[in-house]
């Protein structure tokens, strides 16, 4: 069964940065692509930043310009870059594949606040 452990999250003022890491269980960021979520409170998951296996990256409107995806070059480690924080980027930051799994790693939690 794979398993995602996500870390990096924090406590940052307005405007700041973030960088999170992901690492998973055996290949499947290399064979089905990597994707990161966030949930943020009283909201449901969604999907904010997408990474192929040929490295093509997508982004919703809300993060696009501000965070970058990437990923080691073993493809065994995701990253996601947030620059610009503002708070309603506050959220609890998960990984998975675009297509995600049932199985989801503990999440990092992002807050965004002065």
């Amino acid at each position: 069964q794979v398993q995602f452990v996500e870390s990096g999250g924090g406590l940052v003022q307005p405007g700041g940065s973030l960088r999170l890491s992901c690492t998973a269980s055996g290949s499947i960021f290399r064979l089905l692509g990597t994707a990161w979520y966030r949930q943020a409170p009283g909201k449901q998951r969604v999907r904010i930043a997408t990474i192929t296996r040929d490295g093509t990256t997508e982004y919703t409107a809300s993060v696009k310009g501000r965070f970058i995806i990437s990923t080691d070059t073993a493809d065994t480690t995701a990253f996601l870059q947030m620059n610009g924080l503002r708070p309603n980027d506050t959220a609890v930051y998960y990984c998975n594949i675009p297509t995600p799994l049932a199985t989801w790693g503990p999440g990092t939690q992002g807050t965004v606040s002065s």
